[in-house]
């Protein structure tokens, strides 16, 4: 494991914006890198996640569900559990998170790191049911991001205004993975507020996927996250695992030899931007960035996209948390 600075939780939101080309799309194609909330912090800095942790967390203290001897236990594949150990611990919390057997490596290391314990589960399913366990054994409380509307409230609130003010309001789609859902849900409430945006969201091919933090949830043997509201978006598609791969790697070639143009700074200064934006030398995202670029490539293959259409998705998490799966271990 790796030392840590302290956790500063001024550094969660205001996340930049980075004009991102992506050919074969008529129209212009933004992305918020959501790494740099926390963006000091080991293991690829922070995620989408610390949004929704810090709301949490803030959530249960309001509602007096959190004193000093409580412990806080979560299921997560990674990005949640990281950010709940991060800022659960630096509160003085004890935080147990459990995880899926094929949670990558990085992410038990950073969780760990933060000074969290891990708990492994066989799959998905399986990892829900046994965290429910240890919260009735350990009479311990659990955040539950599938069913917390802090998760998307923090989006309604944070994420999808940035996305509006970024643009000067000229964000026409916003495209995102479904994992928990919040994002996607948050996000698109906010935005429908503030105009005519077609809010697209996408989900894994199949059920056993590599696009890490994304939930298979058609079947009746699949668990729909409660706070995911399909019905609130004007899409829904479906991603295989190896497009999302494809375009992550698309993504590294294309900027193998210069930056991704920064379009808006968010609460940083362009110098940091830069010096948070790759891996040693490469730009990597994680497969999830990946997926939300073909979903984009999706819709306009089909015709959905105008030349004066401006699109935006997140980039939820940086490449270095997959060092060990076979999207960037040729590279990490």
């Amino acid at each position: 494991m790796v030392d840590a600075p302290p956790i500063d939780e001024s550094h969660i939101g205001e996340t930049p914006l980075l004009r991102v080309e992506h050919p074969g799309v008529p129209c212009e194609v933004y992305a918020k890198p959501e790494w740099y909330n926390l963006h000091a912090q080991p293991y690829g800095g922070g995620s989408v996640k610390s949004r929704i942790a810090r709301s949490m967390l803030d959530a249960a203290v309001a509602a007096g569900d959190l004193d000093d001897g409580t412990l806080v236990v979560e299921p997560s594949s990674g990005n949640t559990g990281t950010a709940l150990a991060r800022l659960g611990v630096a509160r003085g919390y004890d935080v147990e998170i459990v995880m899926p057997d094929e949670a990558p490596v990085e992410k038990a290391e950073a969780i760990r790191t933060a000074g969290g314990t891990v708990t492994y589960a066989p799959d998905y399913e399986a990892m829900l049911d046994l965290a429910d366990r240890r919260v009735r054994e350990a009479d311990a409380y659990m955040p539950d991001q599938y069913a917390n509307p802090a998760n998307p409230g923090v989006h309604e609130r944070t994420t999808g205004p940035e996305v509006g003010a970024q643009t000067d309001g000229r964000v026409t789609h916003f495209v995102a993975g479904a994992g928990s859902g919040g994002t996607v849900t948050g996000v698109g409430r906010a935005l429908r507020e503030r105009g005519d945006v077609t809010v697209v969201g996408y989900e894994p091919a199949e059920p056993r996927h590599g696009i890490d933090g994304l939930k298979y949830v058609r079947g009746s043997r699949y668990h729909e996250p409660e706070i995911y509201a399909p019905d609130e978006l004007d899409d829904v598609l479906s991603v295989p695992t190896a497009d999302a791969y494809y375009e992550a790697r698309r993504l590294r070639e294309r900027y193998a030899g210069r930056d991704p143009t920064i379009h808006d700074a968010g609460q940083y200064d362009d110098a940091l931007v830069r010096d948070h934006l790759r891996v040693d030398g490469e730009f990597l995202v994680g497969a999830s960035s990946g997926g939300a670029l073909a979903a984009v490539t999706r819709l306009a293959d089909r015709g959905d996209l105008d030349s004066d259409d401006v699109v935006v998705v997140p980039f939820p998490d940086r490449g270095d948390r997959y060092a060990h799966i076979p999207l960037w271990d040729d590279y990490l």
